[in-house]
């Protein structure tokens, strides 16, 4: 609760001061943007958790290698440094291993190993040996110490004194305050500040990129089979009951359409009687000479009659109550119908009532 992490976190470009100003390498850190801030992070710094953070997936190589991958490089210069610093870390014999295959120091060495992939001028570790038993924190210890005597900056946070009086520089803090700051060797006073270069993105990087992705991904589809198979199944149901609720809406809209053009725009219905609830309707007919009138206008296209009636049919021992409806030639055309099976009525057909 001091705000030893969060220090370690705005150094490591994951947090943004409130306030003030951060010079790393001569870069104002506050005034760099996102993909500045992630470039600075990968070529510059390297990270040490106390719970090693491994992908569960990968081999020790592969979780090593995995730096960089989002630098750009190739396959076989990131497998050929992979098993460089795992070697010079004493882990050459487990390349292959998963991190559940490996004891807590093994683990904490292979995230050293990948602190320094892409060089690791400044290696941030907090805690490195809090969850380790006292002989393997004595050996992280020790690579940490080397590694600094080749020249990385080691950035380390712990609660034990006597790790903290093994650094070149203490700086102990309580409550998000600095209380003392004692180093053996003078800071330089005077940078002069620069800015980042923008990045370029060749084809090679976005290519070895997407490829380690559908990797990644591949491999954690195979590991959690079942998982996969759900998840699958369920974006099948989904995607299913979505094409079904489109299908069945379409279908619907399809059959209103096909009804309005049965009726057309251009269709006019004749009913007897002056107009809607005329009380003798029911009494005026209409008739053939009404037809006939109809058909002497050159304007319209089709003319046709159109007549109905309720009653009781039956066949053999079925009876039902039904509406018959009685219609003439024209009236195919007229409602935009067209024949499956059988043959349109013709003239005799309508003078002679003959059943077809």
């Amino acid at each position: 609760g001091s705000g030893k992490t969060s220090l370690l976190n705005i150094i490591g470009t994951l947090d943004t001061p409130s306030s003030g100003t951060y010079v790393f390498d001569e870069y104002e850190v506050t005034k760099l943007n996102n993909d500045e801030k992630a470039r600075l992070r990968r070529e510059k710094i390297g990270f040490i958790f106390q719970r090693y953070n491994l992908l569960s997936l990968l081999s020790a190589k592969e979780n090593v290698s995995l730096p960089a991958v989002y630098a750009g490089k190739k396959l076989q210069e990131r497998s050929q440094n992979a098993k460089k610093l795992l070697n010079d870390l004493e882990l050459a014999h487990k390349l292959d291993s998963k991190p559940n295959e490996l004891s807590g120091g093994q683990q904490q060495r292979v995230s050293i190993a990948r602190a320094l992939m892409n060089g690791g001028e400044v290696i941030l570790a907090d805690e490195p040996t809090g969850a380790l038993d006292s002989k393997s924190g004595i050996m992280v210890l020790e690579i940490l110490q080397k590694l600094n005597a080749q020249g990385h900056t080691i950035v380390l946070v712990t609660h034990d004194p006597k790790i903290a009086a093994q650094a070149k520089r203490v700086i102990e803090i309580k409550d998000g305050e600095i209380l003392s700051d004692t180093k053996k060797e003078k800071a330089q006073e005077k940078l002069i500040l620069k800015t980042m270069p923008k990045e370029k993105k060749t084809l090679t990087l976005l290519k070895n990129q997407a490829f380690e992705c559908f990797k990644i991904a591949y491999s954690s589809i195979l590991a959690h089979k079942l998982r996969s198979i759900l998840t699958m199944l369920g974006i099948i149901i989904g995607i299913a009951s979505v094409v079904c609720v489109v299908a069945l809406g379409l279908g619907s809209q399809a059959k209103v359409l096909e009804s309005i053009a049965r009726l057309g725009t251009n269709t006019i219905e004749i009913r007897p009687g002056r107009g809607f609830g005329d009380l003798r309707s029911g009494k005026t007919r209409l008739n053939f000479s009404d037809l006939e009138t109809l058909r002497s206008l050159e304007y319209l296209e089709a003319v046709d009659a159109h007549s109905n009636t309720s009653g009781v049919a039956t066949y053999t021992n079925i009876s039902l109550s039904a509406r018959a409806e009685g219609v003439g030639v024209n009236n195919f055309a007229i409602e935009g119908l067209r024949i499956d099976a059988g043959r349109i009525l013709n003239n005799d057909d309508v003078k002679n009532s003959t059943n077809v």
